[in-house]
């Protein structure tokens, strides 16, 4: 028996084609993914620096409620900036330094304290900034700002 060759076809290699646009369509659906996941543990790790500012300034808050709590006293032992104050704030301002990255030098925290002859005496502004691992020096840090009123 005889087999009759068929005649070259206009869609021969089609198929490889419709291949190729496949896997091009598919790597770049898993570099979108790749690109989300990137995303999505950076916005994580911002908030757990949040969180863990949130919980400094508590603490600090909390630490003189149960002091002393006329404004004189407060501004002797909680107010403070970068390189000065307080003992309790030089004590509180190291445990920031070791919990938020960055939160050092031109980034310390500060602490202002309202005093008796204010219109606000005994008005708090804690202030933490920080900048996150991996981002360049000249970035703008990161802040975390709470006012309360301590009486």
């Amino acid at each position: 028996m005889r087999t009759v060759p068929f005649p070259a076809r206009r869609e021969s290699g089609m198929m490889l084609i419709e291949a190729l646009v496949a896997i091009l369509i598919f790597s770049i659906g898993i570099l979108a993914l790749v690109g989300l996941q990137a995303t999505a543990v950076k916005q994580s790790t911002d908030s757990r620096y949040r969180a863990e500012a949130a919980a400094l300034a508590s603490e600090l808050i909390a630490e003189m409620w149960v002091s002393n709590r006329d404004p004189a006293t407060l501004e002797a032992n909680f107010e403070g900036a970068a390189g000065s104050g307080g003992a309790r704030y030089a004590a509180w301002a190291t445990r920031v330094g070791t919990i938020l990255p960055g939160a050092s030098g031109a980034t310390a925290p500060s602490v202002a304290i309202d005093g008796a002859g204010t219109a606000l005496p005994g008005s708090v502004l804690v202030t933490l900034t920080w900048l996150a691992p991996n981002e360049p020096a000249g970035a703008t840090p990161h802040s975390y700002v709470t006012r309360t009123v301590v009486r």
